[in-house]
């Protein structure tokens, strides 16, 4: 999917990322601190190379508890370095000193009185080098970066939430749909989009109908692949196959199909993002609530000061469905894709209730200095949303990469 920019008048600073770790550096902004006692133990670690979840293995390993005790407030890319709070269950503050691991290194320890969830931090904290850039870059960014803290940054989940073939989306389609062939194909994966020669190999061999080759020559690592191909083997149909991979993957399809859904919201408010239409669905930054627009021109000075912005539904059964202009798109898009509120809805463990997301957010503590060829770029978002739009806009190539 391509993504267009908010700010195409003004021409972008080209170049590259990510080719090493310290290209791309991301803290987390904790939404509080730890107070000093309880059972939980805090760790602030920089992780360097690995995923959240590798990271987290590696330390319960090293300290013999179950990975399931530990907490953590948000996922970080694997291919960074990460800043990031984890907690522990309780555990002897001498054992994290002696904690010697590869490519983790333990910052900062304290108590504190509840397990670290999801979504217990404010924002992140990136700092990015792009190479190869034009001679103006630094004019050029800043140029483009005062526009988007003065109008906001498009809230575009962007292609990290489609997978490596680009079809996580299109998964989560056919699984709501009851197209459980259809499902088990892409999971699979399409042959022309795939550049692994083995598993190109299987997948052309499940097109081809031939499920015992497709098993064969699929790569081991693909665990949940092959737990598919087993299961078709056994003669499940279709649907009890797809429905044998773990819940955790078959809601990441769901809701990158709703982030699909999202994301064409924002493309077609993308002229007005920054603009209250009657009935909007406003998002109040500061609180994570909604309320329904009755008044726009009245509301549009907090909208200007981007206290609270227009939003878009991630469709289900509890959403809350905008009036006027906006709730004619919300429909349309609904009907354009045959859903209704029960969509979401159909299947056990599987049910997304729904939510509004902002179609825009604030982009704060910009800052970019050119050393030579190097763009050297920092700035903070709120949790939840990525840094790969704010380098699009940047950049203006295919090149930026997916981080959030």
């Amino acid at each position: 999917m391509n993504y267009p920019y908010l700010t195409t008048a003004f021409a972008g600073v080209g170049g590259t990322i990510k080719d090493n770790p310290e290209d791309f550096i991301v803290e987390e902004i904790p939404a509080y601190a730890p107070c000093g006692h309880g059972e939980h133990l805090y760790l602030r670690v920089e992780k360097k190379g690995m995923s959240t979840f590798a990271m987290m293995q590696r330390i319960a390993t090293a300290l013999g508890i179950r990975e399931q005790e530990i907490g953590y407030a948000g996922l970080k890319d694997a291919q960074a370095i990460s800043r990031q709070t984890i907690s522990l269950p309780p555990v002897d503050k001498r054992k994290i000193a002696k904690l010697d691991i590869e490519n983790i290194t333990i910052l900062d320890s304290n108590y504190h009185t509840n397990k670290l969830r999801l979504g217990h931090l404010h924002g992140n904290r990136f700092h990015i080098a792009i190479h190869e850039v034009v001679e103006d870059a630094e004019q050029r960014a800043l140029d483009i970066l005062n526009i988007l803290e003065h109008t906001g940054v498009p809230n575009f989940f962007g292609s990290q939430r489609y997978g490596v073939l680009g079809s996580n989306h299109l998964v989560g389609k056919a699984i709501v749909g009851g197209e459980f062939s259809e499902a088990a194909q892409l999971i699979i994966g399409n042959p022309e989009k795939i550049s692994n020669q083995r598993w190109q190999q299987a997948a052309t061999a499940y097109c081809n109908g031939n499920i015992d080759e497709a098993l064969a020559t699929l790569p081991g690592r693909f665990r949940d692949e092959r737990r598919l191909l087993h299961a078709l083997l056994k003669g499940k149909d279709h649907r009890q196959a797809v429905l044998t991979l773990p819940r955790k993957l078959l809601r990441l399809y769901l809701s990158a199909y709703q982030s699909h859904l999202f994301d064409r919201q924002v493309q077609m408010r993308l002229d007005s993002i920054d603009i209250l239409w009657p009935g909007d669905i406003a998002y109040i930054h500061n609180k994570g609530a909604c309320f329904r627009v009755e008044d726009s021109e009245a509301e549009q000075p907090r909208a200007d000061r981007l206290e609270i912005s227009p939003s878009g539904m991630l469709p289900g059964h509890k959403v809350m469905y905008a009036n006027g202009q906006t709730g004619i798109i919300e429909q349309a898009l609904l009907e354009k894709e045959k859903l209704n509120d029960k969509s979401f809805n159909q299947l056990p463990g599987l049910k997304l209730s729904g939510e509004r997301r902002p179609l825009r957010v604030p982009l704060k503590q910009t800052n970019c200095r050119q050393q030579h060829n190097t763009l050297h770029l920092s700035f903070a978002l709120p949790t939840g949303s990525f840094a790969t739009t704010v380098l699009n806009e940047v950049i203006k190539s295919t090149t930026a990469s997916d981080k959030g």
